[in-house]
């Protein structure tokens, strides 16, 4: 199993940048999805989901209205696009697959992720 994020970089406050997961070893529609991220000195976060069964989302209050998790079964690809990035938004992301497949929709505590990638860096600055 192997999950690959990409698509990060630098970017002004205010741009947007499309972030990529490549999966592989597991079909992608067994298991819901997230991604989460880490910025210096904090914990990992959970900042969107999508369900397997239903691909129904969930977003973190801090990146409602401004991020879009979406997946293409047929690629085994999952994708975060993020506009209106601040500051704040600068971290490494993550993206992962949860533990078991469930018909549960996603959630997005970090307990719940059992296969993860190595992430990709996300810096806004001006």
């Amino acid at each position: 199993v192997q999950l690959q994020a990409s698509g990060g970089g630098l970017v002004r406050p205010g741009g947007s940048l499309r972030l990529s997961c490549a999966v592989s070893g597991f079909n992608l529609d067994k298991y819901s999805m997230g991604w989460f991220r880490q910025a210096p000195g904090k914990e990992r976060e959970g900042i969107s989901c999508i369900s397997r069964s239903d691909g129904s989302t969930k977003y973190t209050d801090s990146v409602k209205g401004r991020f879009t998790i979406s997946r293409d079964n047929v690629k085994n690809m999952v994708y975060l696009q993020m506009n209106s990035l601040t500051p704040e938004d600068t971290a490494i992301y993550y993206c992962a697959s949860e533990a078991y497949s469930s018909d549960y929709s996603c959630l997005l505590e970090k307990k719940w992720y059992g296969n993860w990638g190595r992430g990709t860096q996300v810096t806004v600055r001006g």
